[in-house]
């Protein structure tokens, strides 16, 4: 199973991204997927996460202005981000809980992480 994350850049602040995750791989079933985002100097944070079924949760930094959603057809995750600000600056990085196929393993996959840059 892998995780191949994009859509990450340089942007001025108050512009908008749009972040992309697409698994592939032997995949039976995606529970959760989310999106988490590590600035320079400090730990990982959840940003936000979506169960199979479209149920959401935010990083209170995050509401309003992000959007994750995600399309199980295509086993992708999308992270819309408007109104960006500079603190909204890091790797961010996806992750599914993953059925894998023909077995009862489940397991946290992460994709390789794509950099946002939001300058002031």
């Amino acid at each position: 199973v892998q995780l191949q994350a994009s859509g990450g850049g340089l942007v001025l602040a108050g512009g908008s991204l749009r972040l992309s995750c697409a698994a592939s791989g032997s995949i039976s079933v995606i529970y959760d997927m989310a999106w988490y985002r590590q600035a320079p100097g400090k730990q990982r944070e959840l940003v936000a996460t979506i169960s199979y079924g479209g149920n959401t949760n935010y990083l209170d930094s995050v509401k309003g202005r992000f959007t994750i959603s995600r399309d199980n057809a295509k086993k992708t995750v999308y992270l819309q981000m408007n109104s960006l600000k500079p603190e909204d600056t890091a790797v961010y990085y996806c992750n599914a809980d993953v059925l894998v196929l023909n077995s009862y393993r489940r397991s946290l996959y992460w994709g390789q992480g794509t950099q946002v840059t939001v300058s002031s």
